[in-house]
């Protein structure tokens, strides 16, 4: 019995797949890319997989490597690491897709060199997209919001007891004797002559 490969663009005996593990784990990996299952297959073709019946090792291993790729969203390039998204390795794989090499791949440094300009700016867009939310944050905190999500603008913080007290509040200090506002009969001024009097003699 016979199928066609979707991918390798020909037809393979049940039998051949069957007998050959490289093979048959290269459809099972090719199925795990989903809907980007036939970019990913025609970036391997880049490789120089002809004639495939000979090169189904090498084949299994650039799409375990494509798989680990996929996997972490990370890769090393001269020793530095690199994040990068799903979304932004199948634009690259666009990129790489469409353009003419005379004498194909080698290794994936090419890729490499797409990746990171999208990685460098996914790696911007990340920044402006934090730096948005912490703005969102602050001016949420500022009218109230840093929980539940309400709008309470021109809300009234709650005064606690003792200090501060708005001025208007503020009492004056009470004195021990109210001042005396009616004039002294002539007793009373006569009595305080005699106190000034003695007090006087007794300083001097």
């Amino acid at each position: 019995m016979k199928f066609d490969c979707p991918w390798c663009r020909k037809e393979i005996d049940y039998m051949e797949l069957t007998h050959d593990s490289d093979l048959f784990a290269i459809i099972k990996m090719l199925n795990t890319f989903g809907k980007h299952s036939n970019l990913v297959a025609a970036y391997t073709e880049l490789f120089g997989l002809k004639p495939l019946k000979s090169k189904t090792k090498k084949w299994r291993v650039l799409l375990e490597e494509m798989k680990r790729l996929f996997d972490s969203e990370s890769f090393s390039f001269q020793k530095r690491a690199y994040r990068i998204s799903q979304a932004g390795m199948v634009e690259a794989l666009g990129i790489v897709v469409h353009r003419n090499f005379a004498d194909g791949l080698d290794s994936h440094n090419y890729l490499k060199k797409i990746m990171i300009g999208i990685s460098e700016r996914e790696e911007k867009e990340s920044g402006r997209r934090a730096e948005k939310e912490l703005r969102s944050k602050e001016a949420s905190l500022m009218y109230g919001n840093a929980n539940n999500g309400d709008m309470m603008p021109h809300r009234v913080p709650i005064i606690p007891d003792g200090y501060p007290v708005p001025e208007e509040q503020i009492e004056a200090p009470r004195m021990k004797t109210m001042p005396r506002t009616t004039p002294l009969t002539d007793a009373e001024f006569e009595a305080n002559r005699q106190r000034m009097k003695k007090l006087i003699a007794e300083i001097g």
